[in-house]
């Protein structure tokens, strides 16, 4: 009788034990991305994990509004349709908020905004503030990349294109250009993952064609887009959305 108590005494405390441990499991929050996008998103080779700026930040989103995140790698011109057909349950994937697609899904509170801006030598800062002071000027752009189509419309500019946008970084170190015309977060990535190289450039505050980025969330899921925004409010008071973007780029 003993031993028949207790079997039924050791059940019913693990009978316990999984109800309890079942109550506190977190929903999973099923997010999709297309990693190639550095800084934002992409795939680190050395842990086969995906990483960046968005990475980060959606996971601590999540976990503060009590989710756990799985990522799923699709193409890009998938993923709207993805979260549309409830495959996934937000897109975290540098998404550019435009009246286009806020008509067809919601967003959450933007997160970054990116635009063209301009690297000089930090003994050129004052000189060279806008892209109008660039008049005459060399410039390096990478080619096919929009920071060339402004810099050509720039009067009298000489504008030098590089395959890389390290070959134009290197270009405007070495003295060559005067500036570097590019994607905001590009540049602010390249001061932060190349400190020596950079020591002596400055990113200027000036953004043309600035864009917003924001989370995306299937159109009517007012529930989890409240839960997310509020999510990232507290973060943003507590300063964790700054410490994450301060890993990620300089300031």
């Amino acid at each position: 009788m003993k031993i028949k108590h207790f079997v039924l005494c050791a059940c019913a405390a693990a009978s316990l034990t999984l109800s309890a441990s079942s109550s506190f499991a977190r929903e999973l929050l099923r997010v999709g991305t297309e990693p190639t996008f550095a800084p934002f998103e992409f795939l680190d080779t050395t842990k086969n994990e995906y990483t960046g700026f968005d990475m980060d930040l959606i996971r601590a989103v999540a976990d503060k509004a009590g989710f756990d995140v799985k990522i799923y790698n699709m193409g890009f011109d998938a993923l709207i349709p993805a979260l549309i057909s409830g495959s996934i349950d937000v897109v975290a994937a540098g998404l550019s908020i435009t009246p286009e697609r806020a008509a067809r899904i919601d967003f959450t509170t933007p997160y970054y905004t990116s635009g063209l801006s301009m690297l000089v030598q930090k003994a050129n800062a004052k000189k060279f503030q806008k892209f109008s002071d660039l008049e005459g000027q060399r410039i390096a752009v990478q080619i096919g990349n929009t920071g060339a189509d402004r810099a050509k419309s720039i009067k009298g500019a000489k504008v030098v294109t590089f395959n890389t946008t390290s070959d134009a970084f290197l270009d405007l170190a070495a003295g060559n250009s005067q500036a570097v015309i590019l994607d905001r977060p590009v540049l602010a990535y390249f001061l932060k993952q190349q400190a020596d190289t950079a020591k002596d450039l400055v990113m200027q505050p000036v953004i043309e064609d600035a864009q917003q980025y924001g989370f995306g969330v299937k159109k009517g899921n007012k529930a989890l887009l409240e839960k997310l925004n509020k999510a990232y409010a507290e973060l943003e008071a507590s300063g964790e959305v700054q410490k994450i973007y301060s890993k990620w780029f300089a300031q």
